[in-house]
């Protein structure tokens, strides 16, 4: 069984609570106005991998970075919900959490079949449209106010009431070949901050 990626990262410590490793797929039917990644909508964009292959690649993260659970985001998780919710029972044999972000919404996820595996493993969900008209980044990990939290486990409703006092964080990657990686939540005057904006333009910028 095969997934359609953007990439991943084995540590983060901004796309959910604690350590966590970071997978991106690729590919979303949704396809939000003002998506603050729209290059993770087509699947032609995307490369093939294996639900074994990123079993490995969160195993060997957790044995090396002590990591406390997985994020899946997208592109959009549950357009590819049957492989996820593969990797998302695999991931739980090892005793990590996983957290999901969706689109979609709740509800009408609990109506397809096809999605019960990825919501039965799920600890916590976040579901909803990013909407342009309402930014907020006043609460953690999500983009819009309309965004909602869904504590599915026991695992993150401590939590659950204290949400605000979480704030968003950004992580910037500079490699070797000077390609430069953020991920986080950020507002572009955020980011235009952290950097010299003309000398930022020079680079080429991978989310």
């Amino acid at each position: 069984m095969n997934l359609i990626i953007h990439r991943f990262l084995p540590l983060t410590t901004v796309e959910g609570p604690g350590k966590r490793f970071c997978l991106w797929v690729q590919g979303c039917s949704i396809r939000c106005e003002g998506c603050g990644i729209p290059w993770t909508w087509s699947k032609e964009n995307g490369k093939t991998i294996s639900v074994k292959d990123l079993y490995e690649e969160i195993k060997n993260s957790k044995n090396e970075n002590n990591i406390e659970g997985v994020t899946f985001l997208g592109g959009e998780p549950f357009d590819q919900a049957e492989a996820l919710g593969k990797l998302a029972q695999m991931v739980k044999e090892l005793n990590l959490t996983v957290m999901t972000f969706t689109g979609y919404l709740f509800e009408d996820l609990k109506t397809r079949k096809e999605c019960e595996d990825l919501l039965t493993s799920t600890d916590l969900l976040i579901d909803g449209p990013f909407v342009k008209s309402q930014l907020d980044l006043s609460r953690p990990w999500v983009g819009s106010s309309n965004q909602r939290y869904h504590f599915l486990t026991p695992a993150y409703q401590h939590l659950e009431n204290d949400l605000e006092s979480i704030n968003n964080k950004v992580e910037v990657r500079i490699y070797e070949d000077g390609l430069v990686s953020v991920n986080g939540m950020a507002t572009q005057q955020t980011l235009n901050e952290l950097f010299d904006v003309n000398e930022f333009k020079k680079l080429k910028l991978k989310k």
